[in-house]
């Protein structure tokens, strides 16, 4: 096998340090307020004469939307969606971290900073993961002063859950639809902004360009979804925070519609692209039922707060009613492994466990195909049980149904199965993105005026995310955080208007129109969605669960050829001039194409396992993740090379201060 030296040579070039010079000296627990205090204002006259551009209306965004409308600015919200409310924030339903401490079992601000850390296997920006814990406990206050309707304990206090991959009770949440009652929290502070003036709202539109002027962001290039209009819209400063990219595997549990374009259009314009290749498998998932599913839908991590995980410990009874088999014949392996944290273990562990008990046979449900490395297929079983016996007998079914009733439900609808009387059957599938483009701590980009917020920036979780964490930093970037470092950037504007005959202007426009003509004259004989199955089959084998340096080397070839034959072969129907989503899909598919060569390159340089990436060449005995820090201890920032040149490597030292760097147990 050659070495991985050998694997890499002209995949990219190294490049110079990059390093955040943001965050103010000072002991880790006064930087923020340090921040805070040290960031330009701008008076409330001056705010009317500026203006923000915010991509995306999830949480990140539509928060965002509605504090800068409040304050004042001129904002301009775009989402592809006909209504802000159909972000795929709403899917995130298990609950939202806040260190508020109410069940008095050691919770506190530097808990949550250390398990979030921890928790991202000590591959997260220290600065900004304390500032997201101190900042949680106010996203709680300003949500239920916005209605949101949190659960609440038979004394009146709001209650708290378990998460994976911590030993206490932090998780607040509002029966199994957090992420949407927050989200209709947000929309409605959005809407009511919207009413007053301050913002605009232009749905149905996708950004397919970032438009750069003299080395600033001024704006973007955007098409009417209907009516296929290509628009220019021009601000002070730009907001990205449209989301994650775990739709490159085409099975995930995001929205369909989730891409990474906004992002990747950034990136290619100056935006450097830090760790890529972190992505987060979910281990409940209800698991695949063939090969005719674009779809996967994930049933919440609160499950696993009662619900307890097992498969046969004798593969001949996969067949077998599960209430049949006995107590003696079953493998709770979670909690036989990992005996402190049992069921609450971190996802990617969580996940990678499942896999490994359905490679030795013992998974459970139907079998469907699996596709080999060497492009044959053969029947597998991918599920793993998730009982609630146990604890309907302990608390009740009506007890059990109050907290997760509506996930009950959604189960019994997608499979037929009544999980109240039969286990649910789960499995891992690819839900969130850890990398994302590289911000400092103001979630500046490289492209002075880009601000990324949210699933779309890479700053807080490291290697592997913190079940109920997701919601967290959405919130926190968008009500609390960039308010107050965007101003800093705004302080200094309003900037020069962008004439329209200034040619980089000129320049972007003409891009976006070219790209769309082309989609449109290919005319080959290949669907959209055909070229994007096959790009997930590919990344999914050798770049999802484990991976190693041959196969991760093999993806990169075959995604190159897989991006060759897209613009020669695939078939783009209908016009620009209307609705057609051929078209949508061809520009997110273009999108994702190049970002999967990027994710390959991103894992094969980083010879080590860590949270969600997992080599497996770098594994303790007991095949748990080994990482390596004294070679990579570092955020990779790719900067984008030019067409059919490799791309940069800048590396982000991670030095950690307030917490010693070692090797996660959960034993």
């Amino acid at each position: 096998m050659e070495s991985d030296e050998a694997l890499l040579e002209g995949l990219y070039e190294p490049a110079g340090p990059i390093a955040d010079t943001k965050a103010p000296p000072g002991p880790i627990a006064q930087k923020w307020s340090t921040r805070e205090f040290e960031a330009a204002l701008v008076n409330p006259a001056n705010r009317r004469k500026l203006s923000v551009i915010i991509v995306g209306t999830g949480l990140a965004g539509a928060s965002a939307g509605a504090t800068l409308g409040e304050a004042g600015y001129h904002v301009k919200s775009f989402c592809y969606q006909d209504s802000p409310r159909r972000a795929h924030s709403i899917a995130a339903q298990g609950g939202i971290n806040a260190a508020k401490n109410y069940k008095e079992d050691g919770d506190s601000i530097h808990r949550l900073f250390y398990d979030t850390v921890k928790g991202g296997d000590y591959r997260s920006r220290e600065t900004n993961v304390y500032r997201l814990a101190e900042v949680s406990a106010n996203i709680i206050d300003q949500c239920v002063a916005q209605g949101v309707p949190f659960a609440r304990e038979y004394g009146g206090l709001l209650d708290n859950r378990s998460f994976g991959g911590v030993q206490v009770s932090r998780t607040f949440y509002a029966r199994g639809q957090t992420g949407q009652q927050l989200l209709i929290g947000a929309y409605q502070a959005l809407e009511r902004q919207i009413a007053a003036g301050t913002v605009e709202s232009y749905t149905r539109h996708e950004m397919l360009e970032l438009i750069v002027v003299d080395g600033r962001a001024r704006g973007i290039v955007a098409r009417d979804l209907v009516t296929g209009e290509i628009e220019t819209h021009l601000a002070d400063a730009v907001v990205l925070a449209s989301g994650g990219y775990g739709n490159v595997f085409f099975l995930s549990t995001n929205a369909m519609g989730s891409n990474v374009t906004a992002s990747w259009r950034a990136h290619r314009k100056g935006a450097y692209f830090g760790n890529p290749c972190y992505t987060q498998i979910h281990p409940t998932c209800i698991p695949v039922s063939g090969s005719h599913q674009s779809k996967l839908t994930l049933m919440s991590e609160s499950l696993r707060n009662d619900g307890r995980i097992w498969v046969p410990k004798d593969p001949a009874d996969a067949d077998k009613d599960p209430r049949e088999i006995p107590e003696e014949a079953r493998d709770y392996y979670l909690e036989r492994i990992y005996p402190s944290y049992g069921n609450l273990v971190p996802r990617d562990i969580a996940s990678r466990a499942a896999k490994y008990q359905c490679d030795d046979g013992k998974g459970v449900g139907p079998a469907v195909d699996e596709v080999q490395p060497d492009g044959s297929t053969r029947q597998v079983r991918r599920g793993v049980y998730l009982d609630f016996a146990e604890a309907i007998s302990r608390m009740g079914r009506d007890a059990v149904a109050a907290k997760y009733g509506n996930l009950f439900d959604m189960y019994q609808r997608i499979t037929g199965e009544n999980p109240y009387e039969v286990p649910m059957r789960i499995y891992p599938a690819v839900h969130y993105t850890m990398g994302g483009l590289w911000v400092d701590y103001d979630l500046e980009s490289t492209i002075p005026g880009l601000f990324v917020t949210g699933e779309a920036n890479f700053s807080d979780h490291g290697a592997n995310r913190l079940g109920a964490s997701a919601l967290m930093q959405g919130l926190a970037d968008g009500y609390f955080v960039l308010p107050n470092t965007i101003r800093d950037y705004l302080a200094h504007g309003p900037f020069e208007p962008v004439p329209a005959d200034n040619p980089e202007l000129a320049a972007a426009q003409q891009s976006v129109r070219e790209r769309i003509e082309r989609f449109l004259s290919i005319n080959g004989t290949r669907s959209v969605d055909s070229y994007h199955k096959e790009l997930g089959q590919i990344m999914w084998e050798y770049c999802g669960m484990e991976r190693n340096a041959e196969g991760l080397n093999k993806a990169i070839g075959l995604i190159r050829d897989l991006r060759a034959d897209f613009w020669q072969n695939v078939k783009v129907l209908g016009v620009n001039e209307s609705l057609n989503q051929s078209l949508e899909k061809a520009g997110r598919v273009a999108d994702f194409l190049e970002l999967g060569e990027l994710m390959c390159i991103d894992a094969l340089h980083r010879r080590e396992s860590c949270g969600g990436h997992f080599r497996s060449e770098s594994q303790t005995e007991d095949g748990e993740a080994l990482r390596h820090d004294d070679e990579f201890a570092y955020v990779a920032a790719w900067e984008w090379g030019g067409e059919d040149a490799p791309p940069l490597l800048h590396k982000e030292d991670l030095v950690y201060e307030a917490i010693e760097m070692k090797q996660r147990s959960y034993k």
